[in-house]
């Protein structure tokens, strides 16, 4: 019934998070409607998408040059390091506005409360990080992760881990809601979360 290239639509659009087959449907149905010059509009952003690559010291995303915006940022505290589990999160730090640090970007957490490969070689990275950038020892390690169980879980293996590498390894102050996800917190909160890490 439905023309293939909205089939195909529907069947990428629905593997997205949050979309499903439904709101991909009623997705296809509106941009077929709009103007085909903000369609254009449209592929053109998405073109844009390939060339946007991982930064290869925090994980984060870039687009040009070898790092991101933020680790070349000579503003920045690199002894400060906040590990968080998604791109949400820093940005959501980011928009707090009180942080000046760094950040490693650890990877979604796994519901079985095993770090994955490639979380372990992200850690890897982040100690040789700091063997060779800050003579063995960073100052502060903050470990920014949802107040949920795999958070509290993953908080706990990341401690033993880096026990000895930071002078201090600190958690966001429970400003956020247990069960809660640092991407949803407003700004307020995430600046009181920060200022009363323990």
């Amino acid at each position: 019934m439905l023309p293939d290239p909205i089939k195909k639509f529907i069947e990428v659009f629905s593997k997205l998070p949050s979309i499903g087959p439904r709101m991909a449907t009623r997705l296809a149905f509106y941009l077929l409607s709009i103007d085909k010059n903000n369609l254009g509009e449209l592929e053109s952003a998405f073109s844009g998408l390939k060339r946007v690559n991982r930064c290869p010291r925090c994980f984060f995303m870039k687009s040009g040059g070898r790092l991101c915006s933020i680790c070349t940022d000579p503003k920045r505290d690199k002894n400060i390091i906040t590990i968080v589990e998604k791109e949400a999160d820093l940005l959501s730090i980011e928009k707090a506005g009180n942080f000046m640090g760094h950040y490693l970007i650890l990877g979604e957490l796994v519901e079985h409360g095993t770090l994955t490969s490639n979380q372990k070689l992200r850690f890897q990275h982040l100690r040789e990080r700091i063997s060779q950038e800050l003579g063995g020892k960073a100052k502060e390690i903050i470990l920014a992760l949802s107040p949920t169980a795999f958070g509290d879980f993953t908080a706990d293996l990341i401690r033993k881990e880096f026990q000895g590498l930071s002078e201090k390894i600190t958690r966001l102050g429970r400003g956020i809601p247990t069960g809660g996800e640092i991407e949803f917190a407003d700004e307020e909160t995430l600046k009181q979360a920060l200022e009363r890490r323990n």
